[in-house]
């Protein structure tokens, strides 16, 4: 087994990169043209405490293992890291300038911010590697433009105003970045219908199969998984593309389901409950009512 090597802090990230001491406890920029040349990665795997945003530019490293997937990204393109994600690098030759860089930054910066609050709707930060953004000339200017001012603010001397300037600026950076991926979806658009489509006969299959009966009704980590895609970038996507999540459409399919049920069958709610792949009649009740307005039974009875 590969070992993991666990790094909490940004000091300790210096430290193990070979550089100075930083010049502020909970933030840094990486350049890795500067610090990655000679650093030894194989078969080693690394989780820092840290939330990372990084630029590939011709950098001498390579995603091979990011959470489940592998992935080579291409030049200019993105990828975010939160906290705890385990990543694995391989070397590959390049004879090129990297001028790449990745700004990481601690959760404790952001932790009494509005930005901490609201980290979690940056749902980037839980995509896999092979959903990167990919950035056009003009977007890595202004995303560049933006690390520059988070690397001079707090490289100079700190005052009562340099957190703020320094959080607000990381939210700019990440706002962009909710800007540019809405471009990437809506470029992408005949290929996401596509998975889109795919996405629906996956879950009807599922019931085709009546793996529901063994599994319960099909989870957004299942059809992810099964697309090859993380949960929240499929989410996202099915979110872009028809303004309904991917739990939304599942439980949307079971609905349509029991409706047809509840008018030409003669059995309970419970039953149709385990049916559909619940657990607890009670869960499949809350739902049905929140997508209709109306109880099982008193659907049942206002259409009979």
């Amino acid at each position: 087994m590969k070992e993991i090597i666990k790094i909490n802090t940004i000091s300790e990230t210096h430290h193990f990169l070979g550089l100075e001491k930083p010049k502020h406890p909970l933030i840094s920029v990486l350049r890795t043209g500067d610090v990655l040349q000679n650093l030894e990665v194989d078969n080693l795997k690394y989780s820092l405490d840290l939330y990372q945003i990084s630029l590939k530019d011709n950098c001498p490293f390579t995603i091979v293992n990011y959470g489940r997937n592998s992935y080579d990204y291409q030049e200019g393109t993105m990828v975010f890291t939160a906290p705890n994600q385990v990543l694995e690098f391989k070397k590959t030759e390049t004879n090129e300038e990297d001028k790449g860089w990745t700004l990481a930054f601690h959760p404790d910066l952001i932790r009494k911010s509005e930005l901490g609050k609201k980290m979690e709707s940056f749902s980037f930060f839980s995509y896999a590697s092979n959903e990167a953004l990919h950035l056009s000339d003009e977007e890595r200017k202004t995303i560049t433009e933006i690390v520059e001012k988070i690397e001079k603010e707090f490289s100079n001397n700190i005052d009562a105003h340099s957190q703020t300037l320094i959080i607000s600026n990381i939210e700019l950076l990440l706002n962009y970045c909710v800007r540019f991926y809405d471009r990437q979806f809506y470029t992408r658009t005949n290929l996401n219908q596509d998975i889109t489509s795919k996405f629906e006969q996956l879950v009807k299959d599922y019931y085709k199969k009546e793996r529901q009966l063994e599994s319960g009704i099909p989870s957004v980590q299942y059809c992810g998984e099964a697309l090859n895609m993380s949960p929240k970038y499929l989410s996202d996507l099915l979110r872009k593309e028809t303004g309904q999540s991917t739990q939304d459409h599942i439980h949307q399919y079971i609905i349509e389901k029991a409706k047809n049920r509840l008018l030409n069958s003669n059995e309970s709610v419970s039953e149709i409950a385990y049916v559909l792949g619940f657990e607890y009649p009670q869960y499949f009740s809350k739902i049905f009512k929140k997508k209709t307005t109306m109880s099982p039974n008193e659907y049942r009875k206002s259409l009979n």
